[in-house]
């Protein structure tokens, strides 16, 4: 199930005015040129920020998402009616031939359930043409990122339309082995208005995810830093074999 920032409009709303910088992206807008994508599924697609990137450079996609109040979002958006958007997740998609899949920021992560991982790189396999590429993102465990997620590392104030003085801040409530929760704070309408959305991410160890792309029938290509997150992040490029 979606957490709440996804699936309430009112919230789904605030996704992007709170996080503009999607410099993020930037490195898997290198990839699917490098790669020569011209078909993209994106996975977990959320407001579509990715997607219409994409397609204001002529890739055909596809974004999908559990989160109706999230692609309502992203419907709403000049040029979404260049994108194909699905309500649902990769564990249900229909027939698909891409030359790149894609999960970027936390996608990968909130997909917690083993199972429901399984099934999702078994969806992006059957979606992907032989010798095409997923590419996706994950936190090391090991930099624990979680310590940061407090209020006074992460309160901000912005200025939102439509909202006026939003401030929003995080607090972790639990860590139980591999899981993180955390809860997301919001005050809006001159504080009159509050809500809370809590999320939690699998932190998976890069062994565990690189046997399970082998598992899948991927040949791993690379491991890479992310940019936007030196040291902290795996960036993982894997391919179906090209048929023989």
């Amino acid at each position: 199930m979606a957490d709440e920032i996804f699936r309430d409009r009112r919230l789904a709303e605030l996704y992007d005015p709170l996080d503009p910088d999607r410099g993020d992206l930037d490195a898997y807008l290198l990839l699917a040129e490098q790669f020569g994508a011209r078909k993209v599924l994106d996975i977990g697609c959320g407001t579509g920020v990715f997607a219409l990137l994409l397609a204001d450079r002529g890739v055909e996609v596809v974004g999908i998402d559990p989160a109706g109040a999230s692609l309502d979002v992203a419907r709403a958006k000049p040029g979404a009616d260049r994108v194909r958007w699905i309500h649902g997740d990769a564990t249900a998609l229909p027939p698909l031939q891409v030359d790149l899949v894609t999960m970027t920021a936390n996608v990968a992560q909130e997909i917690t359930d083993p199972e429901g991982w399984r099934r999702t790189l078994a969806g992006a396999y059957e979606a992907l043409r032989p010798g095409g590429h997923l590419v996706f993102e994950t936190r090391d465990p090991a930099r624990r990122a979680w310590e940061a997620w407090n209020r006074e590392d992460s309160y901000g104030v912005t200025e939102v339309p439509g909202f006026g003085t939003v401030e929003s801040w995080v607090e972790l409530t639990e860590v139980t082995g591999q899981l993180v929760t955390f809860r997301w704070h919001y005050t809006f309408d001159g504080g009159k208005k509050r809500r809370t959305s809590v999320s939690t991410l699998r932190f998976r160890e890069r062994h565990e995810i690189e046997t399970g792309l082998a598992d899948h029938g991927y040949v791993l290509e690379d491991v890479r830093d992310a940019p936007d997150r030196p040291g902290r992040e795996f960036v993982f490029v894997a391919r179906r074999p090209p048929t023989v």
